[in-house]
């Protein structure tokens, strides 16, 4: 019998998609008071990988990342979404699509798990209508998709911020924890 321990904390990420004509500032303001303040994020980047969002929130879609500056019990990522859902349905359009996507995750020493309102054959269900997903493997000092991986999650530039929220996460276990065996 295995003895039951309290897990790693992990560092809380989101993926936006957006129209350029969102307040992104104002939505990360509310991001930052329901998750905690930023520490790193890319520059926004076209993204050009489906047309999937199109109808919904239209063209010239600009894809960002974002990292948040505390470590957090990985057991909160249902909480995660539904907050980020929350948030979301505060920037409709006139028309009542969204003007923002937002996807919440976690980096862990291992992988990068993203929360999902949709059910499918490689998700599990966590509980209040949120299913995790882990999309990202971390091995051999990288991290590798898998084959549901979504292609902006696969990308170069991808890659290496989450291996960069990967590093910030290690040293904040390091200075947090005094843990040395990450």
């Amino acid at each position: 019998m295995g003895n039951i321990k309290e897990p790693t904390r992990v560092i809380p990420i989101v993926g936006t998609l957006y129209r350029p004509d969102c307040t992104v500032e104002a939505v990360l303001n509310k991001l930052t008071e329901a998750i905690g303040p930023l520490a790193l994020h890319t520059t926004p980047q076209s993204f050009t990988h489906t047309a999937y969002y199109g109808k919904e929130m239209g063209e010239g879609l600009l894809r960002q990342w974002y990292a948040f500056d505390r470590l957090v019990d990985p057991a909160q990522l249902a909480s995660l979404k539904i907050k980020s859902n929350e948030i979301e349905l505060q920037y409709c359009t006139d028309k009542g699509g969204r003007s923002i996507n937002i996807d919440p995750g976690l980096i862990t020493l291992n992988n990068l798990i993203l929360a999902s309102t949709k059910n499918y054959s490689h998700r599990i269900y966590l509980g209040q209508g949120i299913y995790a997903e882990v999309t990202l493997l971390y091995r051999d000092k990288r991290f590798h998709a898998l084959e549901w991986t979504y292609p902006d999650y696969r990308e170069p530039a991808s890659l290496e911020f989450f291996s960069e929220v990967r590093s910030f996460l290690k040293e904040k276990l390091v200075s947090e924890h005094g843990r040395h065996d990450v």
